[in-house]
């Protein structure tokens, strides 16, 4: 099902993979500034808005533990609209939960799940589901965990950058209140309850029912943001505040240990998706679960070295993650972290930050060894991502959901941390064009992400449409990337001379329904799109028989295409479908022998598959003839070439994308009185040093527009002034 970005947020669903695509480096590197303290309201919704202000810049009484950048710019990172999220919670002793000093101090902090904004310009906090206004309780609830566990992180980022102390403040609030959710005895311990009310009752089971049902009967999602925020927290107050420290670390080994009685417990054993080895020791079957776990992991044994059980556990997660690299440059789905163990087809970015954990374990466990998937995933896989017109929440296996600042931020923090344990600068430039999205380079074209405020907009539909309203989990992802911005300055200023993205050139679907059938093939639309794993592309696809064929219409083209056919592979074998089109073989597809179904919901795979040939730019029709049962989806079209051109105050710049094999030279237009400007990359987003040839080719490209790109790689070109 698609999330829609543009209705009001009301209900969120957290526990079914198949029906909503679910889900930083270490604190250290992150830096912002600007606060406001947060005031209680009553059950129910509360209407007002954070002042349009620009970020503090009080100088701060708490000593920063590192120096911080001087920025040329002010800062981007505004706390105000978070500020204003946060309530007060009365907390209650119960036999499972209870927090940090509770007798002393029996209330927390805690963020209101959603901020729908009113025709004034106010906006009104609310929670998720309906409103029962006798009990003054949502459906749901109206704080979650995994919204406090983000929340935490980013005020433990920025006390620690800053050395604000309403920030330290609010993280501790914050951390209290998430333990607070955590059963602490019993068999559940170490789990976490999902939602709570704003009198502080919690929800076990919420309607509608959410898995696992109750919250913290199994391992999930808020789990992992828990041990997240622990592990964080740990060690911001380590030397700050040893009593809390040493409670955060007995908290966070609750959750470790309820891991390992259930995904980590599995480590190092393998289950079978659709026939292939897959790792069954993620949490909840997720990579994208087990980095935030990961991430925090990795920040608490920095700060404690010596918790073989936390270094064990960060270990087992990374490799995990690590695992689920997929693909190539010229294979789906070129290289990127896949999500979720029960799907070889549906990437999302809704807790994409499998990258950024494991680049920064990488380093912080010396494992050069886990650096390689997130390079695949930087360096190939979200160029691909970019040019096929942004950051998108999923490709299910064809890009078509919305843009928000959860996936959006999720890359910027893959890029950067990436770029730093890789000694890859290529990557920073990429950092740049995505972060670009907060500022106007998105499909609405205006800013998503108002530093005077702090609010973030909801997400951005595919045709433009977005929703402006700014709940939690936007207001934290896109702090975290302004946190990120304001730390790396370089970044900071490539990144805010991009307000607007010009074009993109990268993959495309046509519909095999658009296309003309012989035989006796057909076309059908099943009642559900969703097949259990994926999704049917526009809701139908064509059935073949043995000795049909279907001729596909494509656009024309000025450059080379690698074709996927998206076949639904059955479970056994059913023959092959051989593609071809007016000049050249193109090469074959299975029709079937996608696999043992093991642990997927669906027997059969729906997957985009590599021909062996690619189209060439003057044929505009693909023909498949098939010698058995074959479902044929969509074809998937790649550009050996592709493109991100933006603009902005840093002038006009396009980043070119390679899907071939071997060097490739494009030709661009350079206006009069321009001169191209390129670097390089590799496909580990390394620069290639020129050559004294190169120079002298480079000097001449300047004026001629020839583009040269590494196979596999990128190369970024600017237009300048001559």
């Amino acid at each position: 099902m698609t999330y829609n970005v543009v209705r009001s947020h009301t209900t969120r669903s957290r526990s079914t993979r198949k029906t909503v695509a679910l889900a930083a480096a270490v604190s250290m590197i992150l830096m912002g500034a600007g606060t406001a303290a947060a005031a209680a309201s009553p059950p129910g919704s509360i209407r007002s808005a954070p002042a349009a202000s620009a970020p503090s810049t009080q100088p701060s009484t708490q000593p920063s533990t590192q120096p911080s950048p001087q920025p040329s710019t002010p800062p981007l990172t505004n706390l105000s609209h978070l500020d204003f999220l946060l309530d007060t919670v009365p907390l209650t002793a119960l036999p499972e939960h209870t927090t940090y000093r509770l007798a002393e101090q029996p209330t927390a902090q805690a963020p209101w799940t959603y901020s729908n904004k009113l025709a004034d310009g106010t906006y009104d906090r609310v929670g998720g589901g309906s409103l029962d206004p006798a009990t003054g309780h949502w459906s749901q609830g109206a704080f979650n965990a995994d919204d406090i566990a983000r929340t935490a992180v980013v005020y433990l980022r920025h006390w620690q950058l800053t050395g604000d102390a309403a920030s330290r403040e609010h993280a501790l609030q914050t951390l209290r209140s998430l333990t607070y959710l955590q059963t602490a005895s019993g068999p559940n311990a170490g789990n976490v309850v999902l939602w709570q009310q704003a009198d502080g009752t919690l929800t076990p089971s919420a309607t509608p029912v959410e898995l696992p049902d109750p919250s913290d009967s199994a391992e999930s999602y808020w789990v992992a943001r828990t041990v997240w925020a622990l592990g964080e927290g740990y060690a911001a107050f380590k030397d700050a505040d040893p009593e809390f420290a040493a409670f955060l670390q007995e908290r966070l080994h609750l959750s470790l240990d309820s891991l390992e009685r259930q995904s980590l417990g599995k480590h190092d054993t393998f289950d079978i998706a659709d026939g292939v080895k897959v790792p069954a020791w993620l949490i909840a079957g997720g990579a994208d679960a087990s980095a935030e776990a990961a991430l925090g992991l990795s920040a608490y044994v920095v700060a404690a070295p010596a918790d073989e059980s936390a270094r064990t556990a960060l270990t087992q997660l990374t490799e995990g993650v690590a695992a689920m690299s997929s693909g190539s440059a010229s294979q789906w789905p070129f290289g990127a972290i896949m999500p979720w163990n029960k799907s070889q087809t549906l990437w999302h970015a809704w807790g994409g930050l499998t990258p950024a954990s494991v680049a920064t374990a990488s380093t912080v466990l010396g494992r050069s060894d886990l650096l390689a998937a997130a390079v695949k995933d930087t360096a190939q896989f979200t160029p691909q991502l970019l040019a096929a017109g942004g950051p998108d929440n999923a490709w299910s296996p064809t890009p078509g959901e919305a843009q928000i600042a959860y996936g959006v931020d999720s890359r910027v923090q893959g890029l950067v941390a990436t770029a730093k344990a890789a000694n890859a600068p290529g990557l920073i430039d990429l950092a740049a064009v995505t972060a670009g999205w907060f500022f106007g380079a998105n499909p609405n074209g205006a800013p998503a992400y108002n530093p005077a405020t702090g609010t973030s907009i909801d997400g951005i539909e595919q045709d433009g449409r977005l929703n402006p309203n700014s709940g939690a989990e936007s207001t934290i992802h896109a702090l975290m990337t302004m946190l990120t911005l304001d730390a790396n300055p370089v970044l900071k200023a490539k990144a805010l001379g991009i307000d607007k993205t010009v074009a993109t050139v990268g993959l495309s679907v046509v519909e095999a329904e658009s296309g003309t059938i012989s035989g006796s093939g057909t076309v059908v639309r099943p009642p559900s799109s969703w097949t259990g794993e994926a999704t049917i592309s526009g809701g139908a696809y064509v059935a073949l028989a043995a000795g049909d064929s279907l001729r596909i219409p494509v656009p024309a083209a000025d450059q080379t295409r690698n074709v996927y056919p998206i076949v639904n592979q059955t479970e056994a074998a059913s023959g092959a479908t051989a593609w071809s089109s007016a000049t050249a073989t193109l090469g074959s597809t299975d029709n079937g022998g996608a696999g043992a179904q093991g642990i997927t919901d669906a027997p059969g795979r729906l997957f985009p598959l590599s021909l062996q040939q690619a189209l060439p730019a003057a044929d505009t029709a693909v023909v498949g003839a098939a010698d058995g049962a074959a479902s044929v989806d969509a074809l998937l079209i790649q550009p050996l070439i592709s493109s991100i051109s933006v603009t902005g105050p840093a002038g006009d710049s396009t980043v070119y994308v390679s899907a071939a094999n071997a060097p490739t030279v494009r030709t661009v237009l350079v206006p009069r009185g321009y001169r191209l400007e390129q670097q390089a990359f590799d496909n580990t987003g390394k620069p290639i040093a020129p050559t004294r040839a190169d120079m002298k080719a480079d000097k001449k490209a300047s004026k001629t527009g020839a583009v040269t790109v590494l196979a596999g790689g990128f190369t970024v070109t600017k237009l300048v002034l001559k």
